[in-house]
């Protein structure tokens, strides 16, 4: 079926699933990009409808296992894949999908375990990025805790390039998720620009989790209260502090070189 009309039902919707009341009432989100598509094929999640600008569309492959999805697939014109794709992705290639939320029984159980703790982030951006350096770091599990923006903001989806999928992403309060360390014997590192300690000069070797705040307000009393160690990331300039996903990419990847042989 080809969609030419900018007033399609289905077309409609998809831009509505921008919003998230939308996202939340119908459980549904939306996915931009071959790479976002691939991902979220690979973790499993159900595809609910496709959308291909031709012209645009390049990976034939992928083309072949989504229509092994038995789920629709639309072919769009020009005008109406500028409306329904975000920003300046033009890689002809627009999914609506349903994710499933994970749970603490999605995380493994290994040694030497890794975790990150968001709370209170409220960009998509800043999440996916985090997200996606997670990913890159070899993190078992990402908690987000009293989240401004839902995990499947397709923005964040964006941003982590589809890592959202393929990481045990888990929203959770901050009672439950102490709980689930405090259980496993997970050590907490919380960062603050108060500690004494440098991160570089703490340990960040075994089962650890670290614990991050938005730039805005940082950590809440909660984390900072709980935390087996607190730990700064020094300053030179005149800026107090770092953007949450550079602070989290300077964490995760001192415990990685730590962690290395």
């Amino acid at each position: 079926m080809k969609i030419s009309s900018l007033t399609n039902p289905h077309v409609k919707n998809l831009i509505r699933l921008r919003k998230s009341k939308v996202r939340q009432e119908q459980g549904l989100t939306v996915v931009d990009g071959v790479q976002e598509v691939r991902r979220a094929l690979e973790a499993g999640i159900p595809i609910n409808e496709v959308y291909v600008f031709y012209d645009g569309f390049k990976d034939e492959q992928l083309y072949r296992q989504l229509l092994k999805q038995e789920r629709p697939v639309y072919e769009v014109t020009r005008p109406v894949f500028e409306k329904i794709a975000f920003g300046e992705r033009r890689e002809g290639l627009v999914a609506v999908c349903a994710p499933v939320p994970k749970t603490f029984s999605s995380i493994p159980v290994r040694p030497g375990a890794l975790f990150l703790v968001v709370e209170q982030l409220e960009k998509p951006g800043n999440l996916g990025a985090i997200l996606r350096t997670c990913d890159g770091a070899g993190v078992d599990g990402v908690i987000v805790c009293h989240p401004r923006t839902d995990i499947y903001n397709p923005n964040c989806i964006r941003a982590s390039l589809g890592s959202v999928f393929v990481l045990p992403v888990i929203q959770a309060n901050p009672e439950d998720t102490l709980a689930f360390f405090r259980k496993r014997h997970v050590k907490i590192i919380a960062t603050s620009p108060a500690a004494a300690k440098p991160y570089s000069r703490v340990d960040l070797g075994g089962d650890i989790a670290i614990v991050v705040g938005s730039e805005h307000d940082g950590l809440g009393e909660f984390w900072l209260s709980r935390a087996d160690e607190l730990v700064r990331i020094p300053m030179k300039g005149r800026a107090d502090s770092l953007n949450v996903s550079v602070s989290s990419a300077v964490m995760l990847y001192e415990a990685l070189r730590q962690r290395s042989p």
